[in-house]
């Protein structure tokens, strides 16, 4: 999920034609006028080591969510975007949907809202339904999972499974307020997946669209050379949202570039400390320029987003965090970071 979307008009020229059923600019702008300035982060408890041991029933940890969004809460974010996977679903999707409504109580009551997304490229392409490795000392995110992964090349019938699994979803809660937006697909086409990503891409937007949820359906966009990718992406997206982890430069250019569209901009994955990708550098630019902000990683934990990607593991923890603002006792990583977040948050 670490990689960077740093896009500026003359690397990346959009010319995709209306897809269909998509929301009208004037419906997404309408949505995005009643929303606040949309803050947070990307959500795994710290007791998890990936999406898996999030949700499956053994594992879901109510009192780390409550404690962890109350951390969330404290500091002004008002969003997160949380991963799902489908082996979840598979195992017992009415306990899977009623955790899922568990998690959104919790939320609710700290006032935050939820990002959900669907599909993921990204990390680990082996993954099982059960008690889930541990994490490998030190390596950032070693057992974070792709969903689905290469088994759907093998399974091509998988692709029926997902499609029952995704209208289930969003069947269950696309009316349901305390769902911000639908994230489909996270990076297709990332990791080496390419040109395979395609079905399940067109697919997964297909489904959405057939459950008409009243929050809208995105599918971000991270890598200006993935023209095809990002064309499709923008044009079947009711709010365009982007991934970047450069510097503030860059993340002005992303956003100048992407505001020519005229809809409701997000950015669902940004803040590398050791980029020059920062609280400092960049709430105020998404601020001003009414983008929202959505960084990776609250609670340092068993993914091990504070360590460096492309570690090799063994490793102290870093003096500068990669990811991640918090420590599991609430205590922040950096209290000059987290009292200017609430600033920011909580100014008008």
């Amino acid at each position: 999920m670490k990689y960077l979307f740093s896009c500026c008009v003359s690397l990346l020229i959009l010319t995709a034609a209306k897809a269909q059923e998509r929301w009208p600019v004037s419906r997404a702008n309408d949505w995005y006028q009643q929303q606040p300035w949309i803050t947070g982060a990307n959500f795994l408890p710290s007791t998890a080591v990936n999406q898996l041991e999030m949700w499956q029933a053994e594992t879901f940890d109510t009192a780390t969510i409550n404690r962890e969004l109350g951390y969330a809460s404290a500091i002004g974010f008002n969003t997160m975007r949380v991963y799902l996977h489908h082996v979840a679903w598979k195992q017992d999707s009415a306990g899977f949907k009623q955790r899922i409504n568990e998690y959104l109580t919790i939320a609710s009551r700290l006032g935050i809202k939820t990002a959900f997304v669907f599909f993921d490229d990204c990390w680990k392409d082996q993954y099982h339904a059960g008690p889930q490795p541990e994490p490998i000392p030190g390596v950032h995110n070693s057992q974070w999972l792709k969903d689905p992964g290469g088994l759907i090349d093998q399974q091509p019938a998988l692709m029926d499974t997902l499609e029952v699994y995704v209208k289930d979803i969003i069947t269950t809660f696309g009316r349901d307020d305390r769902v911000r937006f639908w994230d489909l697909y996270n990076e297709p086409g990332h990791f080496g997946h390419g040109d395979k990503s395609w079905p399940l891409l067109r697919n997964v937007v297909k489904w959405a669209r057939n459950c008409q949820p009243m929050q809208p359906i995105t599918i971000g966009i991270y890598n200006p050379a993935f023209t095809g990718f990002n064309e499709f992406q923008i044009a079947n997206s009711d709010i365009i949202t982007f991934h970047n982890y450069r510097d503030s430069s860059s993340m002005i250019a992303a956003i100048d570039s992407l505001q020519r569209y005229n809809r409701p901009l997000i950015c669902t994955e940004y803040m590398k400390r050791p980029n020059n990708s920062t609280f400092l550098t960049h709430m105020p630019v998404m601020k001003r320029k009414k983008v929202g902000a959505i960084n990776w990683g609250l609670v340092a934990g068993r993914s091990q987003t504070h360590y460096p990607q492309g570690n090799k593991g063994g490793e102290p923890v870093p003096e500068l965090w990669y990811h991640d603002i918090f420590y599991p006792d609430g205590r922040a990583f950096d209290p000059k970071e987290t009292a200017f977040i609430r600033d920011m948050n909580m100014a008008p």
